[in-house]
């Protein structure tokens, strides 16, 4: 084998080693920042959140069959980030994130966080993004509740059971 081949292959090596300890760093990271980030309360919230975390991505954790992002936001009265998985609705770039809280007649509890504090880490597969969250109303908000429905139509029974105006987010 000629010097070149070799040192190109070296290089190779080198630069794959760099990515496997890379993909591990970055694991252990996602594993620490879950120790000073706010884990849901409820079972099947922090089990998904784990999984994400453990996986480094979103891709192949769902809420009903349908796929889901991973927020994370600072908590209105104690400062602390939270982790919140939500139903995936994404388009041309930007998300909405819905407050349904499942039809309940209350908002959940992350809406509050939401509205105090805007700024949002939105992890979307293993792609991380800075976001600011915008609560919509109007003819852009009707646009994008469609959207959200067509992306789970269940948010349409939501609606109905809900008995209260479903706050939804842009987020950009």
């Amino acid at each position: 084998m000629s010097s070149r081949r070799v040192d190109r292959f070296a290089r190779f090596e080198t630069r794959t080693v760099e990515v496997v300890e890379w993909i591990r760093r970055n694991q252990a990271l996602n594993v620490a920042m879950a120790d000073h980030i706010e884990m849901s309360p409820r079972d099947w919230v922090r089990e998904q959140t784990e999984e994400i975390l453990k996986k480094g991505t979103t891709d192949g954790v769902e809420i009903l069959d349908r796929p889901i992002v991973l927020l994370t936001m600072t908590g209105a009265k104690t400062g602390k980030q939270r982790y919140v998985p939500l139903m995936r609705v994404e388009h041309e770039g930007r998300y909405l994130i819905v407050a349904s809280h499942g039809g309940a007649p209350e908002h959940p509890s992350w809406f509050f966080n939401l509205k105090a504090n805007p700024a949002v880490t939105l992890q979307d597969g293993d792609k991380v993004l800075q976001l600011t969250a915008r609560e919509l109303d109007g003819a852009e908000r009707e646009q994008w509740w469609q959207r959200a429905v067509d992306a789970f139509p269940p948010y349409a029974e939501y609606k109905e059971k809900a008995g209260r105006k479903i706050p939804i987010f842009v987020v950009e």
